[in-house]
């Protein structure tokens, strides 16, 4: 999950400060490069930066305060926490209002349901795009080289962004046709998906009960993601949820077998099934298999697991997933109940 706001803040800056040293002796320039980092960690003002540049290092702050430490606040740090994060994206905004990043995310306090924030952000993709397409070839013209290159990808990251939230958000509000579109259109911009869109697609071609999509997507992984294989939490998720859908319950089992293969302590995830706080500046970096990733991928899951009703309060495959993970992991199950004051699954 390659969506890093503090190393994007510091790759910005970086070329902003070689393009400054372009003119200057190049052994010169080679030794005021090297305190680079020293003055980006302890002074930055003193850096060379447009106006742009600080928008985005007022982003970066946001992103630490929402996505990064709200999750875990008190009810009192809370409410701090998340007015500073609006400030410091009104402040982007008033010096850049081409931040695509701050109206992205602060169109999450500004619109009043799913649906509308789906609206607003399908309704300035395109000039989304033509603005950091606009923004990639300048980038290029004035940088060259591999320098051009990090750029130009630092120039489309906003507009990456933007379809990935779009493609989340039409997931959750029913709009499946239009993320597997979204989803489809970051991948011909970005084909190497630094913003981990696969997994929303996953989910998305699973609501459309396309077998054969996702059958592709799993085939495609192989050039979208070639350091790490087709078996990540969300395609297994939607292959379980297929199967299930079809009444394959063996296929659902072994589906569920192989999370709890490959990813540690991932029993108690799938058991309790929590929803939490989709990152606003991106998915939250966590590592590739991990327990924070299964706890992710369940949460986003949540679109599949709670389908249909259940006498549990779960949806249909939400309570077979608990109960067959119970089976298959009684520690787990066990654990659950006792953090639920007894009322976890019963194990049959």
């Amino acid at each position: 999950m390659a969506h890093d706001p503090r190393r994007e803040d510091y790759q910005r800056l970086s070329l902003r400060y070689a393009l400054e040293l372009d003119g200057d002796d190049p052994f010169a320039a080679s030794r005021a490069f090297a305190t680079f980092g020293r003055r980006f960690a302890q002074n930055r003002d003193s850096l060379p930066q447009s106006d742009a540049d600080r928008a985005f290092h007022l982003v970066t702050l946001a992103t630490e305060a929402i996505d990064y430490r709200l999750p875990f606040a008190t009810d009192a740090q809370a409410e701090e926490l998340i007015s500073r994060g609006r400030a410091l994206l009104d402040e982007a905004l008033s010096l850049d209002a081409s931040c695509w990043d701050a109206l992205r995310m602060r169109s999450s306090a500004q619109t009043s349901s799913i649906d509308e924030r789906y609206w607003f952000l399908a309704g300035r993709v395109d000039e989304v795009q033509a603005s950091c397409e606009e923004e990639r070839e300048r980038v290029i013209e004035a940088l060259g080289g591999e320098r051009g290159t990090l750029g130009a990808t630092i120039s489309m990251r906003p507009y990456w962004r933007w379809l990935a939230s779009m493609a989340e958000q039409a997931l959750i509000c029913g709009r499946n046709h239009d993320a597997v579109a979204a989803a489809e259109r970051l991948l011909a911009s970005d084909p190497r998906d630094l913003s981990d869109v696969r997994f929303t697609l996953a989910y998305a071609l699973a609501k459309l009960e396309d077998e054969e999509g996702l059958a592709d997507l799993r085939r495609r992984y192989a050039t979208i993601s070639p350091l790490r294989a087709a078996d990540d939490a969300w395609i297994t998720l939607a292959e379980v949820a297929l199967a299930h859908k079809r009444c394959d319950f063996s296929a659902a089992r072994e589906g569920l077998s192989h999370l709890l293969a490959t990813y540690p302590k991932c029993g108690f995830a799938l058991i309790r099934q929590s929803e939490l706080p989709d990152g606003e500046f991106a998915r939250l970096r966590v590592q590739p298999y991990g327990e924070d990733e299964i706890i992710i991928a369940v949460s986003e899951g949540i679109v599949l697991l709670q389908e249909g009703s259940d006498r549990s309060g779960r949806g249909v495959l939400g309570s077979w997933v608990a109960k067959a993970v119970s089976e298959l992991d009684p520690t787990a199950a066990d654990e659950a109940s006792r953090i639920s004051g007894g009322e976890g699954v019963t194990r049959q």
